[in-house]
């Protein structure tokens, strides 16, 4: 990278990340960003820039959610200029040293964060110089920086698009479902992104998901193999009598015990089993496997229990920002009725079938956020007799007003479910501020239930 002029458009976490390792790489670099007050604090070195790309650039190192048809993405390729993301920088950076760290990545629709985390754990308990990184939030070209020896890497499809040339020693596709549309243009291109994961020498995917199975089908990896939540059949990991079993890299071998994994239900267990065989593929122990499982605590935000009112139990799992995700969420509910408040940013994903899925089970229904429209029509068509509130866009007033119009319809034994299936951006600055809005609702009421026919 010496002497080299490269852009970093976008001045976020990763952006910053990657200026200051190609900075400490003797290249000139520029940063430019939308928002002129990302640019007041840059690592020694940088250049702030004025949204432009400079004469000489001869790399341009994106933020991730930039779209294939953005403006500069379309300008880099008339001047022949590469353009790659954050990650795709770690990568060439760690390819350079002298033993390589080894890379375990893990990508899918949902699952993602719990999966790295366990994996993290699991090489954690192995002893292994390790560090979860990426999309977890720890930039990766930080971690390859840092010296670490072994990557738990979760990459989203933005950051896989951008990232042409990672091959993984080892990289898992948990699921595939309707998420980032709008971003990829369709279908077809957000599993070719999530594809990039099976390129490496192990590929690894959750065969209960039918698109996620193909991908591994077609897979180039010479070693393939699956995670099922049934009896594992050969080359598998899987569940047996109560036991994460591996056919894969062992003779059933048992790694830990179902009643061990959290979060628990089918979705927690297939994570488990995803993050097991990244790890014994990287030839860990079944011994660290069930001690790092047994000692993993899940992230918050996700099936969280936000309290009891009144013999009502919230739920906050702000982490299904898809409706692949609320999907999981309310079948976890079991036989309980739920109030399920939803809405915010759809991405292009439609709503009807997770609608028509689970409408026998709903008490009520909760609509917020800048989507309600397609949300509301889908209730119409396929649950009309369950009772529905909509709530307007806005900030926390109106997740206060949302749980207050979901304790109304609920009744002892429900359930309040959050499981917006949708993104928060619109209301909120994360998920994880939309799940501290309910948490901080739920808190208030129980302290001061509201008085009849109030709405919050």
């Amino acid at each position: 990278m010496r002497a080299r002029t490269v852009l970093v458009a976008g001045a976020g976490i990763s952006g910053l990340a990657a200026a200051e390792a190609l900075v400490a790489a003797g290249a000139r670099v520029v940063v430019s960003d939308d928002d002129p007050a990302a640019l007041t604090d840059l690592p020694a070195g940088a250049m702030a820039g004025d949204g432009t790309i400079p004469d000489g650039t001869s790399l341009i190192v994106t933020s991730p959610g930039r779209r294939p048809d953005h403006p500069l993405v379309a300008e880099a390729a008339t001047r022949g200029i590469e353009l790659v993301g954050e990650p795709e920088l770690a990568w060439r950076f760690g390819a350079q040293r002298a033993e390589p760290p080894a890379w375990l990545v893990v990508t899918g629709t949902n699952g993602k964060t719990t999966t790295t985390g366990m994996l993290a754990a699991i090489l954690g308990a192995a002893g292994l110089e390790a560090v979860a990184c990426g999309n977890i939030g720890y930039p990766v070209v930080s971690a390859v920086a840092a010296g670490h020896r072994v990557l738990a890497v979760e990459l989203s499809s933005y950051q896989l698009h951008w990232s042409p040339s990672i091959r993984p020693a080892a990289g898992v596709v948990l699921n595939v479902a309707e998420d980032h549309l709008d971003w990829h243009g369709g279908m077809a291109a957000y599993a070719e992104a999530k594809a990039a994961a099976l390129v490496g020498d192990v590929a690894v995917a959750g065969v209960d998901d039918p698109l996620a199975a193909d991908l591994l089908a077609r897979s180039p990896a010479p070693r393939k193999v699956g995670v099922t939540l049934a009896e594992p059949g050969e080359g598998q990991l899987g569940i047996s009598g109560g036991v994460l079993l591996d056919r894969a890299f062992g003779d059933r071998e048992e790694l830990a015990e179902v009643k061990d994994v959290r979060p628990g239900g089918p979705p927690g267990l297939t994570d488990a089993l995803a993050a097991a065989a990244l790890a014994r593929a990287h030839g860990v122990a079944p011994e660290a496997v069930r001690a790092g499982l047994a000692g993993f605590e899940p992230g918050a935000h996700r099936m969280a229990d936000a309290g009891t009112v009144a013999g009502v139990r919230y739920v906050d799992d702000s982490k299904a920002t898809n409706p692949h995700a609320a999907d999981a969420a309310l079948a976890a509910q079991g036989d309980a009725r739920v109030v399920w408040i939803l809405g915010g940013l759809l991405k292009g994903a439609r709503v009807d079938d997770l609608v028509a899925r689970h409408a026998g089970r709903l008490a009520g229904a909760v609509v917020i956020g800048t989507d309600r429209t397609e949300i509301l029509d889908a209730l119409a068509r396929h649950a009309p007799d369950v009772p529905v509130a909509e709530v307007a866009a806005g900030h926390d007033g109106p997740m206060r007003s949302a749980v207050h119009r979901a304790a109304a319809l609920a009744g002892p034994g429900d359930v309040v479910l959050l499981a917006p299936a949708a993104a928060s951006m619109d209301q909120f600055r994360d998920y994880a501020a939309r799940g501290r809005a309910f948490t901080d609702a739920v808190r208030e009421m129980a302290s001061r239930p509201p008085a009849a026919g109030e709405p919050g």
